[in-house]
């Protein structure tokens, strides 16, 4: 009975020893991050039976256990890569709203003194100063467009390397989960399958960690082998082998990083960005392609919009040297690349309607060996036609089939816009066409200034010394170009097209348009009345031109809508800022929402896993004196043995 006693006092002596060193690794580690409160799981040993019945032979330590809840890690996981993600793209997003909704760096108020500057010489047209002050704040609103680019560009730098960055990282991290379940599966097979707390904390660690880099999902086998999916569940670690990824250049666009799949052989597959999601990385993407693209897209649209309306009105006057007007800005041109693959001719893309860009980007794919083509929207795959974007396509003579490029019809015109003429002189502001009514007229009709609309037909109007002459005889007026259709519209009538007549019916009030010059005719007249029209020689001081050019300032140019365009310059830059700002406070809102649920869930988790400072003192108590008690049934034991040897003697 001694010796039973004995053993039995050995056993609680070594389980408060085991509960002892236990609760001391948990106090020494109470500050490690991802660490797991470990407890001793004991049982009885089995009983030994005696005529008089069963009797106990003390305890024993069947294993010690860590503090795990699969439900809560997982409610982890998930709340802290939304939060990463949602945090990552509220730190991004902002700089691009602080600098386009800033009322002194931001675009509207550079458009706004542009326009000043026009108005000024619309009011001036012959002062050489108005003229230079055009000239300068069309400079600096170049300077306006290309800095706030160069911002984007910054940006989108930024988040180029910090997408190189994380997927290293996440390569990394991947290599090391994989070198844990190999060390995992060895320690648990050398230990009797008992399970490897420290190095399974390491692990979930880990994971964490990769898990606020993008989101992750794992499944564990029977042989403690933890395997990672990423996204939408590809393949990150299986067992003890780890995917390579790298951020490589894409084949569409060798400025932006695409995440690839290294294989064993080298190659490169490139997963979708849309499968993508959670953590750092799919913070850095969706941003990317949501806010970053879409607002360098927007701004390149307004100077495209801006630059092409305007040449086109000042192509249409004449400035202080008797020249028809050029370009003002620098021609908007259309930027494609070629994918890696592509070995056809790349297909000449220009402007076609400038009111039907939206700031989207194509997919031009040829489909037979003649240069035909598909052509999909990049945003959501939809296919379209060229003439509905506003692009006119010219496909290269031949092409082989598959070969694709992508079209980015506004995405650098920010960047690329600049004034084309430096000479004040140069600044068309009078109207090239005039119109006089003829000395020595009887009657009180009138002729308006003409407007011009084209300049493809002004040798037909004459010269300065011979300009044409309309003449009325009859109820009729005549002297039109024979070559010319005309339109005339009797005041609240409908417009009436004669083809090279020689004369129309005159009625108070009507408009004329022919060979691109309009005008109105107002009043009462006699026969023989005539009007001219023809180049306009004394145009120092018109205005015409320069008048209408102001006007673009509240003109609706762009984001055509049945047919019609719907907006200014400004408007779509107001609904860019919105739309950026709005993004921006729906993130940070989101993120500001998630970080409390993710704080929930730590919480949580940590009630159950994390160290308790003042339960494991309480513990320390406990399993002291449990190794006192056992120490005193060894030591009662002892002499009890020693009295049996006294027996003997």
């Amino acid at each position: 009975m001694g010796s039973s006693l004995f053993s039995i006092g050995l056993t609680g002596l070594n389980a408060a020893q085991a509960g002892l060193v236990v609760t001391s690794h948990n106090i020494s580690n109470a500050g490690t991050a991802g660490y797991s409160r470990q407890s001793t799981v004991q049982s009885t040993n089995p009983a030994l039976f005696t005529g008089a019945g069963f009797f106990g032979e003390g305890t024993k330590v069947d294993t010690v256990k860590r503090a795990y809840d699969s439900y809560l890690t997982n409610q982890v996981l998930s709340a802290q890569t939304k939060f990463s993600e949602y945090d990552t793209y509220s730190n991004e997003i902002s700089q691009i709203d602080n600098m386009l909704a800033d009322p002194t760096t931001g675009l509207t108020p550079a458009v706004a003194s542009f326009f000043e500057g026009v108005q000024e010489v619309a009011a001036n047209p012959a002062s050489v100063p108005a003229r230079q002050s055009m000239l300068s704040t069309a400079q600096s609103l170049v300077a306006r467009f290309q800095n706030l680019s160069s911002r984007i560009d910054d940006v989108r730098s930024g988040v180029e390397t910090q997408i190189k960055n994380t997927v290293s990282e996440i390569s990394s991290y991947a290599s090391q989960i994989a070198e844990m379940n190999y060390k995992i599966a060895v320690a648990q097979q050398a230990g009797s399958a008992q399970p490897a707390n420290d190095l399974l904390d390491t692990r979930d660690r880990l994971i964490n960690e990769l898990n606020q880099l993008t989101r992750v999902s794992t499944t564990t086998d029977s042989s403690g082998s933890m395997s990672v999916f990423i996204g939408t569940g590809q393949p990150l670690v299986v067992g003890t082998v780890a995917t390579k990824l790298a951020a490589q250049a894409s084949p569409s666009d060798p400025t932006r990083n695409v995440v690839n799949i290294i294989t064993q052989s080298g190659a490169a597959i490139t997963i979708p960005e849309n499968l993508l999601g959670g953590g750092k990385l799919g913070g850095l993407l969706a941003m990317r392609t949501g806010s970053l693209d879409t607002a360098q897209n927007q701004l390149g649209l307004i100077a495209t919009g801006l630059s092409s309306a305007f040449n086109s009105q000042h192509l249409l006057g004449q400035d202080l040297n008797g020249n028809p007007g050029t370009n003002f800005f620098s021609n908007p041109t259309v930027a494609v690349q070629r994918y890696n693959n592509a070995t056809s001719a790349a297909p000449d893309v220009q402007f076609s309607d400038i009111t039907k860009l939206t700031g989207d980007d194509y997919k031009l794919t040829f489909t037979n060996t003649t240069g035909g083509y598909s052509l999909t929207r990049v945003s959501d795959g939809a296919s379209v036609t060229a003439a509905s974007v506003g692009l006119t396509i010219t496909p290269p003579a031949s092409s082989k089939v598959g070969d694709s490029f992508q079209i980015l019809p506004t995405r650098y015109a920010a960047s690329n816009i600049g004034v084309a003429i430096s000479d004040t002189r140069m600044i068309a502001a009078a109207a090239p066409i005039a119109s006089a009514a003829t000395t020595g007229n009887l009657g009180t009709a009138t002729i308006s200034a003409p407007v011009v609309s084209s300049t493809a037909n002004l040798s037909s109007f004459g010269t300065a010394a011979a300009p044409l002459k309309l003449t009325y005889s009859g109820g009729n007026l005549s002297g039109f170009p024979a070559t010319l259709p005309v339109t005339y519209t009797p005041l609240n009538g409908s417009p009436v097209t004669v083809a090279a007549p020689a004369s129309i019916p005159y009625s108070s009030g009507m408009s004329v348009s022919v060979g691109g010059v309009s005008f109105t005719l107002t009043g009462a007249m006699q026969n023989n009345d005539s009007f001219t029209l023809g180049p306009n020689a004394g145009g120092v001081s018109d205005s015409r031109n320069a008048v209408l050019l102001g006007n673009l300032q509240t003109t609706k140019t762009l984001l055509s809508a049945n047919g019609q365009p719907s907006a200014t310059f400004n408007s779509v830059y107001s609904q860019l800022v919105s739309a950026v700002g709005n993004k921006a406070r729906e993130v940070e809102v989101n993120r500001d929402a998630q970080e409390s649920l993710a704080n929930q869930a730590v919480e949580a988790q940590q009630s159950v896993a994390g160290v308790n400072i003042d339960e494991e003192a309480a513990n320390l108590i406990r399993y002291q004196q449990a190794y006192q008690a056992a120490g005193k049934v060894m030591s009662i034991a002892s002499k009890l043995f020693d009295q049996v040897l006294a027996l003997g003697q």
